[in-house]
């Protein structure tokens, strides 16, 4: 009976589509390989709206504008380093203050760069160096090479980032300098008091013979 069945669906299979069973068979495998495939690329709305409920996404809030902060001392700047999540992550190349709160993966707290923020890190970005002593915007002494890299840094945060600010350099006052401007206070005070109080010394008297 099963045998009956088989000739009869290949001369059907011959007849209506001139193709030996072989071939049939192979092109329907082929076909429906084909269909699962795009099915599984341009699933359907209902699918997509499946999955989005199983896997809501998260909201991100839009970062708030950049902030000028114009000049600040680098205790100030410190307190952008990004644990309070309300205010923005701030870092410095050069004196120039960038908000790099869109990097915050980078340069936040658990990022391979957070060490940065907070700090004008010129140094360290110049030597690639994640040692403490290195986190200062000092710059002397480097090598051309490392001075080329930085300054590749800061054409990436120009380009990138927007600047909110400088950092305001203060001027150490030595004992030395202050003692000496009080002695020069001293003598121009000494040097008025003749003039003031007038002439001290005395006219002696004239004696007729």
């Amino acid at each position: 009976m099963a045998l009956q069945l088989w000739d009869t669906l290949k001369e059907a299979i011959q007849a209506y589509t001139g193709l030996s069973p072989p071939t049939f068979f192979t092109l329907l495998a082929l076909g429906l390989a084909v269909y699962y495939v795009v099915s599984g690329l341009f699933g359907s709305s209902d699918d997509h709206r499946a999955r989005a409920r199983e896997f809501p996404q998260e909201k991100v809030d839009p970062l708030p504008p950049p902030v000028q902060l114009g000049e600040i001392i680098e205790e100030e700047l410190s307190q952008y380093d990004g644990k309070d999540p309300k205010k923005p992550l701030l870092m410095a190349i050069k004196g120039q203050i960038y908000d790099v709160s869109q990097s915050r993966m980078f340069y936040g707290p658990g990022g391979p760069y957070a060490l940065f923020a907070g700090k004008d890190a010129s140094r360290a970005l110049a030597k690639m160096s994640f040692e403490e002593k290195d986190l200062t915007g000092d710059i002397s002494g480097l090598g051309p090479f490392e001075l080329d890299a930085l300054q590749d840094w800061e054409y990436k945060f120009m380009s990138k980032y927007v600047k909110v600010g400088t950092i305001k350099k203060l001027v150490p006052v030595t004992e030395g300098s202050s003692s000496s401007s009080e002695a020069v206070e001293t003598t121009e005070r000494d040097a008025q008091v003749p003039a003031e109080n007038g002439p001290t010394s005395e006219i002696p008297d004239l004696k007729t013979e």
